[in-house]
Formats: structure tokens, sequence, C-alpha cells
């Protein structure tokens, strides 16, 4: 005979699974306010599958008839010291080292619906990490699992804020946990790091401005703006979380598949200048680095030799003025033309 599920299990089969933080919060409808000044302010960018499920992203009963509560779950990404230097040039951000997190989340979450099914057969459940119209952020503070900081990251007291997340909506009532309060205070550290001014105003992250997105989601051309202080980095960005006070002593608890991998913290960018397709999609498939596509790596790869400043690169970047990519031929412009001036008498 089953025996009823409680919060006491689902806290111990998640932990038992991999995840490192868990909470509950019921699952009635979040406050529309946030979202709804994200998208009249533009702040979304061309991330149109935001507006498009803003009622599920809302409300968790659109996407589970009968949802009752929300799990919140966490995994830490974090790996030893955070005073190890970083590459100075093809920086990746951190949590893009190892596997591809998707696939990580995607096998523990399914691993934890099984183990909710033995001991409650009849319970309706919809698993995510980062692929549905989730609020992950907001229920993972409803939850009690950390806060939403000004930088728009959610922080907690301990991992700091090098978590993923992920969410199982279920059908069953489980006791609640109380809502994490914010710890943010009057530091305003993270809001003067971002190079772009892409934090908005705190919590809010303008995309059309956010390393992060324009190196990651954008598609095709990446705005000069932007280009012009992207730094050290070709596939994201950890600034507004490294000067965070909450993440100069966290706990190094790195989920052993994130682990960075041989050459993923930062790339050879010389390697990656000339990278073809059947490289790229031997390189870098099964990692989340492939989310950017074979085109917008090469056309981070040119932006990222422009910043580095290495006139013996030149070469390679001229090559990409003919490229099939208009992102890549753009990127290329600009880095030319970076090159030269810091180099007149490069070839």
């Amino acid at each position: 005979m089953a025996v009823a599920l409680d919060t006491a299990f689902v806290k111990e089969a998640s932990l038992a699974i991999g995840f490192h933080k868990v909470g509950v919060a019921r699952a009635a409808a979040l406050d529309p306010a946030p979202l709804d000044r994200m998208l009249a302010s533009g702040w979304d960018a061309d991330m149109t599958w935001l507006r498009a499920t803003r009622a599920q992203r809302l409300d968790p009963a659109r996407l589970l008839p009968g949802a009752r509560s929300v799990v919140a779950l966490a995994l830490s990404y974090l790996e030893g010291d955070l005073a190890t230097r970083e590459p100075a040039e093809a920086r990746v951000a951190r949590y893009a080292r190892g596997r591809d997190y998707h696939a990580v989340m995607k096998r523990k979450l399914k691993a934890l619906v099984a183990r909710l099914r033995e001991r409650d057969p009849g319970i309706g459940t919809f698993a995510s990490a980062d692929v549905a119209p989730v609020m992950e952020k907001a229920w993972a503070q409803r939850a009690g699992l950390g806060w939403v900081g000004k930088n728009g990251c959610l922080i907690t007291t301990d991992l700091g804020s090098w978590v993923l997340l992920a969410t199982v909506i279920l059908d069953r009532e489980l006791e609640p946990d109380a809502p994490h309060k914010e710890h943010c205070g009057s530091c305003a550290e993270c809001l003067s790091a971002c190079p772009t001014a892409a934090l908005v105003s705190p919590g809010f992250v303008d995309a059309r401005r956010c390393i992060s997105f324009q190196t990651i989601e954008r598609r095709g051309s990446i705005p000069q703006e932007v280009a012009e202080r992207l730094g050290p980095w070709a596939f994201g960005c950890d600034d507004c979380q490294t000067v965070c006070p909450w993440n100069r002593a966290p706990a190094a608890r790195c989920d052993p598949e994130l682990s960075a991998r041989p050459g993923q913290r930062g790339l050879d960018l010389d390697a990656l200048l000339t990278l073809t397709l059947e490289q790229y999609q031997r390189r870098f498939y099964g990692t989340a680095l492939a989310r950017s596509r074979y085109e917008g790596l090469l056309r981070n790869a040119v932006l990222a030799a422009g910043h580095a400043g290495d006139a013996r690169r030149l070469p390679a970047v001229r090559a990409h003025l003919d490229s099939p990519f208009e992102g890549v031929r753009q990127a290329a412009c600009w880095a030319v033309t970076r090159l030269e001036r810091a180099s007149p008498t490069a070839p």
C-alpha cells in the first residue's frame, strides 16, 4: 500500500538524488508585476517566448491542472577557489565549463519523479529545468532557497549564486517552507560591476545590453555598444556574480558532471578562429556552449580576438570578413579595425 507523500520525503529524496538544496512552496499564482514590468520595458530583447508564455509562467495550474505544490531545487556548480586566476581571454562562464546542465538536471529530475511515483503512484507532476515556462527564481525564493538579488540571480546564503535551478510541480498538498528574505541590503556592487550597465534596476536585467544574453542567445550580430565591452568573455559573463559579497566564500559543492572539462575554462582562441562545423559538433555537443550555435561561437571568437589585442591574429580575423554569416562578418569588421588601430604596422 502506497504511503502518503509528505514534504520530508520529497526533501530527503531530492538530496539523495544529488540536488544541493530543496524547498517547497504552495502553487498559488505568482505576482505578475515583475514579469510585466520586464516585458513592458522591452528588457526581454528578442526572447519572444517570454511574452508568448506569460500566462503559463505566472500560474503553475496552466502547466499541471490541479497543481498544489511547487518543489524548488538547486544544484551548485562552483568548484575550487574563486581566487584562482581566471583565463585572460576567451573566458567561459562557470556554469558552462562542464557537461550541459540541462542534461544533468533532466536525469536528476527523472530520477526524482520516479521516486515520488514509487511512493505515490497516482501523483501528477510537471518537472522542468530552464526549458519550460516556469519562473524558477521566483519559486526558489518563495520556497525558501534564497532571494533574487539586485543582479537578477538567485542568491543563497551558503552556496552564493553559483546555483542552477529546477522545479517539480505536484498535484499534492505539501507543507510549504517560508519564503526567503532579501539580504542584499544597501549593497550595490553588482550594479556598478556590469560592463554594459545591463542591470537597469535592482533585480532586473536588460537583455539587450547583457553580455550573457548577447553571446549565448543572440542570433546574428551583437550590437556594437555591447561588443565594445565584452572584455575577456567568449561565452556568458560572471562579472555581476564575482563581485557579490555572498559569493566571496561560498561552499564549493560542484556536481561532478558540471566540473570544468579540459580547455573549457577559457577557449583556445586560435583554434576557435579556424573552427569548422565538424570540429564544432565534435567539440561542443553535449556542452552548454552548443547553445550559441556554430556561427555564434565563431562570432564570439572574432570579437574575443579583437579584445585580446594580438595583431598576429589579424589574418585569421580578416578571413571572416567574407563569412556566410552576417553576425560573423560584422564582428570581423569591428575586430579588424580594433586590431589595426592597436598595431598599425601589423600585417
